[in-house]
């Protein structure tokens, strides 16, 4: 399944020519993640009380066409690898005409918070992407 997030450009995510900052591609994405879980009903900040965390192991990025402010693009997230403590996504940040911004490859380790050490994916979280998928 192909979960798909609108991003609007602000100024604040650009530097002084209106092209978006590289790191901020990254934030786009997170985004796109974060919006994936709260619309499968799981609240990050009640995994944080059960000392639950997901963060980024690795990150890829390519480039492709500088995103400028004012666009309004959408970012498309899938899990390529669901493994018992990782997932790992392929992003795109796309325009309505299907041209590419910026493809990522991104791991995301869960880990207990506590000990900042992996441990497995709650079965939950498990079964709602094997589900979207």
């Amino acid at each position: 399944m192909m979960f798909t997030w609108p991003i609007s450009i602000y100024y604040e995510d650009t530097d002084a020519g209106g092209v978006v900052y590289h790191s901020n591609y990254l934030n786009f994405f997170e985004r796109a993640r974060t919006e994936w879980l709260k619309s499968m009903g799981i609240v990050q900040s009640k995994l944080l009380a059960e000392d639950i965390a997901f963060v980024v192991k690795h990150a890829e990025l390519d480039f492709r066409i500088a995103a400028r402010f004012e666009q309004n693009l959408f970012v498309e997230s899938k899990v390529v690898e669901l493994k018992k403590a990782s997932l790992v996504f392929k992003q795109r940040l796309l325009d309505d005409k299907g041209d590419c911004y910026c493809e990522g490859t991104i791991i995301v380790a869960c880990i207990a918070l506590s000990r900042m050490r992996p441990r497995a994916i709650p079965l939950n979280i498990v079964q709602e992407f094997n589900r979207a998928s």
